[in-house]
């Protein structure tokens, strides 16, 4: 019992490191069906075409158990042993009008008729055997073992036909066609999501994460939506019509049949006990792998920091530790399978024999015939084959459910709200915050008592200390965050009664921390606005300070940045992103820290270059430089989370005493 709780509590552990917003992650078997339930819904979105894959595939399970056994029996009874087929017996009523059209035919005769009826299969549906090395069928998979990547492929884009010719190609072509539609309407779906959560929510959650979910979990929808439910009722007519078929040959024997049926039940028993522990295992093998993607991404992101700091081993060490878990976890899933997979075989064979046990004796006594035998060999094989997936089915279903549930885990978390439904009409005067307070979800204040009008046209600077809340108040403007005390006023109309799209069309943030795109610098200036022209591209490269380094690039504006801008300094790829934020035709303009990897021409050229963009929008810096703040029509003064000070530059440094005043001595002075 200590073993098992050890277990569970480093399951616990991998999953809050894998993520901070995710936390529920044990299913149990009701959720497991919920799960696997909401995964088939999804077929509504291609319900033809799934219709017609499941038609298929019930039809090439069908046709071998209700044709293929009996040409065995014939060729053993009518032609290897000479028994005239007017003395056949055992056969079910399909094949009745066959046998009395070859009821005075000779051996060679039969054989003939028989090997056409083969070649005819053949052509249609290929070449069948028990074994599963020896049957034709159609697939396109890449060869896998048990790594995640080559299984997510084929998951992915894998399609499928247990039979071949003619139609186990159609069949392929159907099922491609499907896996690779669903999937991604899923992935993005989940994508789409992603991006649609509130900031206090992706800062909780780790790209690595989310992007094993993405890439890795969202192909688990192909279980329920092909093999959880299909299989099971595929599986359930397929057995039905072969204990049916038998039945009709064999109505005088309905124990040998029902012997044989057992297989099902059997199978499905035997791997009952292990669900919940297939389970946690899957979750937890999840988990771990999410942890190593993360890792993955955050040493990638960071390489600059781990080389400059020498900490290669260190990481290299983390990723090892990281990677060797998620081995481990995915083993531990697979030892499951492993053992179910035995147990059910053992199970299999011990029916396996009492039924040829059975048989032999009805052949000894004279209530069978050696082409009995032979179709009941056949018979065994093939209902072994579905009665085994479906034993199986269900383990393979909790691994899937768990990658289904983080996917699902996901996209149910409460996307940005959009908590009006007022269309904000185009800005004319400006934004006023009244009495505004905002506080954090864990309790800590940000803002408190703040009162502030800015208007159209006015280059309004944020200024304060480092803490004192001045990226948390320009994010209410926009409503990266929401006030929770107070009004933020925009032309009169509350920011809350305001639908998202209206407000935000209006409203460009330049964030301090630049993010491009590895896409041509053409692209990423106009990527707020798509259809800009080259020339407007080039005029706000111009305000911004980066058109003559642009220009100076051997492809200039069709230069290609790296994943990580590397072409690129800091100061360069801000001033690219502050073109970004000025092409956009909005009325509102917040620049966060604009100036602070600009060099002091650079710096000079853009504030002057502000005062040309603030004559038809509101330019709001948040900024520390007094070189930046100087320039503005007003200086908001923030510390500690209150407004402490607000005027014009002059006006505030004529204070004697006041807080903005001295916080530029102390800028002066360690100057």
């Amino acid at each position: 019992m200590k073993a098992f709780s050890k277990l569970r509590q480093r399951e616990a552990a991998l999953d809050r490191r894998a993520s901070l917003v995710d936390t529920q992650t044990d299913l149990t078997f009701g959720e497991t069906l919920e799960v696997a339930a909401r995964g088939m819904f999804f077929v509504r979105h291609f319900f033809w075409r799934y219709i017609a894959k499941t038609v298929l595939a019930f039809l090439a399970g069908a046709i071998p158990i209700t044709i293929l056994p009996w040409p065995v029996k014939i060729l053993i009874d009518h032609v290897v042993l000479g028994r005239p087929v007017s003395e056949a017996t055992g056969y079910p009523p399909l094949w009745h009008p066959f046998l009395d059209a070859f009821a005075g035919a000779t051996p060679l005769e039969v054989l003939a008729a028989v090997m056409g009826i083969f070649a005819a299969l053949i052509v249609l549906m290929g070449a069948y055997a028990s074994g599963e090395w020896a049957r034709d069928e159609v697939d396109a998979n890449l060869e896998e073992g048990h790594d995640t990547a080559t299984r997510v492929e084929n998951r992915l884009h894998g399609g499928h036909s247990h039979v071949g010719g003619i139609y186990g190609f159609i069949e392929f072509k159907i099922n491609t066609r499907l896996t690779q539609s669903i999937n991604h309407y899923l992935r993005s779906r989940l994508f789409e999501r992603i991006k649609a959560l509130p900031m206090t929510t992706l800062e909780d959650q780790r790209i690595g994460d989310s992007v094993y979910r993405v890439m890795y979990d969202t192909p688990s929808i192909n279980m329920p939506f092909y093999e959880g439910w299909g299989r099971t009722v595929m599986c359930i007519a397929g057995i039905a019509m072969a204990v049916g078929t038998f039945m009709s040959a064999y109505p005088e024997s309905p124990g040998f049949v029902l012997i044989t049926a057992a297989v099902f039940p059997v199978f499905f028993v035997l791997s009952t006990p292990f669900w919940r522990m297939a389970r946690r295992r899957a979750q937890a093998s999840r988990a771990a792998g999410a942890i190593a993607t993360s890792t993955i991404e955050e040493g990638m992101d960071n390489v600059l920091v781990v080389q400059s700091l020498g900490g290669n081993r260190k990481e290299k060490e983390r990723f090892g530790d990281d990677s060797g878990e998620s081995f481990k976890r995915y083993r531990g899933f697979v030892w499951i399978g492993v053992s179910v997979g035995q147990i059910v075989e053992i199970g299999y064979f011990m029916i396996v024999m009492g039924c040829i046990l059975y048989a032999t004796t009805q052949i000894v006594d004279g209530g069978m015939s050696p082409g009995d035998y032979g179709a009941l060999l056949f018979y065994l094989k093939w209902i072994r084959g579905p009665a085994r997936a479906m034993g199986l089915a269900w383990v393979e279903l909790q691994y899937h459910a768990s990658g289904l549930r983080r996917v699902f885990a996901l996209m149910d978390m409460a996307a940005e709200e959009d908590l009006g439904s007022r269309k904000l009409p185009r800005i004319e005067r400006g934004v006023a915050l009244r009495n505004v307070g905002f506080v954090y979800p864990d309790g800590r204040r940000a803002l408190a008592g703040i009162n502030l009008t800015a208007a159209v046209g006015q280059i309004v600077a944020i200024a304060g200390p480092t803490g004192a809340g001045k990226t948390t108040l320009a994010g209410l403007i926009p409503r990266y965050r929401v006030a929770t005390e107070g009004e933020v006023l925009i032309d009169g109309v509350n920011a809350n009664d305001a639908t998202l799209g209206s407000l935000r069309s209006q409203v460009t943030y330049v964030f301090q921390e630049t993010q491009l795109f590895s896409e041509s610098i053409l692209d990423n200036i106009r990527f707020g606005k798509p259809v800009a022209s080259p020339g407007e591209v080039e005029r706000v490269a111009r305000i911004a300070g980066a058109h003559d380094f642009i220009a100076a690039l051997p492809d200039g504006y069709q230069t290609v940045l790296g994943s990580n801008s590397s072409k690129l300094s800091v100061g360069q790829k801000q001033r690219i992103a502050i073109a970004r934020g000025l092409l956009r035709d909005s009325r509102i303009l917040i620049l966060d820290e604009p100036t602070s990897a600009l060099d002091p021409e650079t710096e000079e050229y853009l504030v002057r270059s502000l005062r040309e963009a603030a004559r038809d929008r509101l330019v709001i810096v948040i900024a520390h430089r007094l070189s930046t703040i100087a320039g503005a029509d007003k200086i908001v003064f923030l510390e500690d989370g209150q407004l402490r000070e607000i005027g014009s530059h002059a006006e505030l440094m004529a204070q004697a005493g006041g807080h903005c005043r001295h916080f530029v001595e102390l800028q002066t002075g360690a100057a």
